[in-house]
């Protein structure tokens, strides 16, 4: 698979001035519920009502979806509000009844994305078809079984395609239901510029105050499109409440957001140019976040010298990790001089944090 200008061709046909915006409740609850969210989305910027039928959750027990009766609910939606539909698949079968009932735009699951062999029957019920498909990144980051997903469904004659970006499951608590790791979407688009990458900013989040950021920054990296959960009762929908927001949220939303414009040379460059600035700006937040897990190390670290009378200062180990770091650095085209400074300041405040362990510990 090549990346082609003609990759963008089912995007650019609905000649937006705006980003594409998919939006509607996590999952289809009742007919009334669907239809009264459609309706309250209509006259917004979405152009296409999701809503899950089919709901695959971590643990037994919990709300599963209502199957394929939400099929109708949706075909009766898009009959009155004139607006496309699109739900996650996760099988052949799932396939059949969402073509049945006329589903425009079909989603792959970020829990389907990791398995080549779910993907292919998914892929070969597909063949052919002129329906989009959009797939959502793998839970874990492996950009390579991403793309390998969305090769299986272009090897099968499907030429609608665009992924979805929801962020990657993580053991670590963040301020995110759903690490974004910004590079995996930003290596997709250098390998795939014209491939239409959406951002899913309510698997991210996990909780509906961050949506706006999030939006923002996915627009600033030449995001094409968001998929926000909506709900006309957020706090109880019947699943993910906390991330979903209101209609009149999302018109709040697209309305503060700054989208920019190609018009000419000087505002292409502003754009290339701010989108690198923001990606700096998400490298420096996860170096701030990986330096305060260091921390939290050195902490742990202080405890157990305090515990078993240790000194502080171990300068073979310093000395270890300084020439393996100068090494590393090398690879990376950093500077000896530039990793010295570095690591020296680093452990200036991994001495300080123990130090600190250390007098709290004699208290």
């Amino acid at each position: 698979m090549e990346n082609k200008k003609e990759l963008r061709n089912w995007l650019d046909a609905f000649n937006l001035d705006h980003p594409l915006v998919i939006a509607g409740p996590c999952s289809a609850e009742t007919e009334e519920q669907v239809l009264k969210i459609a309706h309250e989305l209509k006259d917004t910027d979405a152009t296409v009502f999701r809503a899950g039928i089919w709901k695959p959750r971590t643990r037994p027990g919990m709300f599963e979806g209502v199957g394929a009766l939400g099929l109708k609910w949706l075909q009766k939606a898009k009959e009155e509000t004139g607006m496309l539909t699109t739900t996650e698949v996760a099988n052949p079968n799932h396939v059949e009844l969402a073509l049945k009932h006329d589903v425009d735009i079909l989603w792959i699951g970020a829990r389907t994305t990791v398995s080549p062999f779910n993907i292919q029957e998914i892929a070969e019920a597909l063949k052919g078809t002129d329906k989009v498909v959009l797939i959502k990144n793998p839970v874990n980051p492996d950009l390579a079984l991403w793309l390998g997903a969305v090769e299986r469904f272009y090897t099968q004659d499907v030429k609608n395609l665009g992924v979805i970006h929801r962020g990657f499951s993580t053991y670590e608590k963040t301020r995110y239901r759903n690490n974004p790791e910004w590079q995996v979407a930003v290596d997709l688009q250098d390998k795939f510029p014209d491939l239409p990458l959406i951002l899913d900013p309510s698997h991210i989040a996990g909780r509906r105050d961050i949506i706006f950021d999030l939006c923002q920054t996915g627009l600033d990296l030449n995001y094409d499109g968001i998929m926000v959960e909506t709900h006309y009762d957020p706090d109880n929908a019947w699943s993910d409440a906390a991330q979903q927001i209101t209609p009149s949220t999302l018109v709040q939303i697209m309305k503060d957001l700054k989208i920019r414009k190609e018009e000419g040379t000087a505002a292409e460059f502003n754009n290339k140019l701010n989108t690198l600035r923001t990606q700096i700006d998400v490298v420096d937040h996860q170096l701030i976040e990986s330096l305060g897990k260091r921390m939290k190390i050195a902490d742990s670290i202080g405890e157990l010298k305090t515990q078993n009378n240790v000194a502080i200062l171990q300068s073979k180990r310093w000395n270890e990790i300084l020439g393996a770091m100068i090494l590393e650095g090398e690879k990376h085209n950093l500077s000896e001089e530039f990793i010295l400074r570095v690591f020296k300041a680093i452990h200036q405040e991994s001495i300080n944090h123990q130090k600190k362990i250390s007098r709290m510990e004699e208290a």
